[in-house]
């Protein structure tokens, strides 16, 4: 059996195989899901309910539009300003990580960034926490989870300024409040599905308010006047997100596959600060559920954990390059028993190598 721990794109159930490739072969009176056209009353249906599942799964409360978007989370990074900050404005960031820094260089190309507080010098192993956002600032940035370097953040800081997340790889892991954001986005390759969709999460009343001429492909006012199909959207991932938030609902929701993601990451991390060999690399109280980073004592056992890993099933445990070690990523569908079988292994491990 292969254990699936890799960063992405995620792991999915396989029931949500099987769904979907029935629909590749049959959708509707033998046509396939590939080649439907998406203006069908029967797509519409499917695009609705994907949106809606959104909604009920993180119980959004009114006032808040959901979006089917293409471009990921990297085109979310020019987006969000567009749309959000006026002409010679200056938006507040908080680096956290590559994909953090990475939407800090975005947003200079429309007006200014103050990075009120980052984790950089540390290497990105912790979350700050006591920084000052000011309240002139357009919105506050955060990165909820960071794949690369593998903290969480878990708390949001008080601040009246409107609130931007990118939610990427932690969205739907967890019970949140969206009450405390003002723009929710996520490319769905985590948690939700195949990569090709983005989905946001918007509040009404801060749209319209840049004063600036936004192209119409850039515009969440004209997505969501759009019922997510301004252009052609892109029809498979949205089916295959639609069947794997039924499968999460079925599961009896968010709030029970958190606990299913909290279980899963105190196993692991349980074994890493037990197990002599090996070492979690960020600060304990930002540990992520999602992406589990970890290093060994001595460096030169890296490489050949990793073979015996392989050998036994294990798939995507490597490191980022940037970072080296290991990373386990433990999305929504993959089993403990996966963590099980990975704790398993470094103890056999290790008792080869006393």
């Amino acid at each position: 059996m292969r254990h699936n721990f890799g960063a992405g794109p995620c792991i999915l159930p396989q029931e949500v195989f099987k769904q979907a490739s029935r629909a590749v072969l049959d959708f509707k009176d033998g046509l396939s899901i590939l080649e439907i056209s998406h203006r069908t009353s029967e797509f519409e249906a499917v695009v609705k309910e994907t949106e809606n599942l959104v909604k009920e799964l993180l119980n959004v409360p009114s006032g808040y539009s959901v979006v089917l978007l293409q471009g990921g989370a990297s085109l979310q990074f020019a987006m969000v300003p567009m749309n959000l900050l006026p002409e010679g404005g200056t938006a507040a960031y908080l680096e956290t990580g590559v994909w953090a820094n990475k939407a800090i260089k975005e947003v200079k190309n429309f007006g200014k960034a103050n990075i009120v507080a980052s984790s950089k010098d540390a290497n990105y192993t912790f979350v700050p926490k006591d920084y000052n956002i000011p309240e002139d600032s357009a919105y506050f940035h955060c990165t909820s989870n960071n794949t690369i370097y593998g903290t969480e953040m878990f708390t949001l800081p008080e601040t009246k300024v409107p609130v931007v997340c990118d939610m990427s790889s932690d969205i739907m892991s967890r019970v949140i409040d969206v009450s405390q954001y003002d723009l929710i986005y996520a490319g769905a390759q985590k948690n939700i599905g195949p990569a090709g969709l983005t989905i946001a999460i918007v509040k009404d009343e801060i749209l319209g308010k840049s004063g600036r001429n936004i192209p119409s492909m850039l515009d969440y006012k004209v997505h969501i006047d759009g019922g997510s199909m301004y252009n052609t959207p892109p029809v498979f991932s949205i089916y295959v997100a639609m069947l794997n938030l039924r499968w999460l609902k079925s599961k009896g929701g968010v709030a029970e596959i958190e606990k299913e993601n909290i279980a899963k990451a105190k196993a692991l991390y349980a074994e890493i600060d037990r197990n002599p060999l090996f070492k979690g690399t960020c600060a304990v109280e930002d540990r992520s559920r999602m992406n589990v980073c970890f290093v060994m004592e001595n460096p030169e056992l890296e490489k050949p954990f990793l073979k015996f890993a392989e050998e036994n099933g294990i798939e995507g445990i490597k490191g980022h390059r940037s970072v080296g070690g290991f990373r386990a990523s433990m999305y929504n569908a993959l089993p403990i028993t996966s963590v099980h079988a990975l704790i398993e292994l470094m103890q056999i491990f290790a008792e080869n190598h006393k």
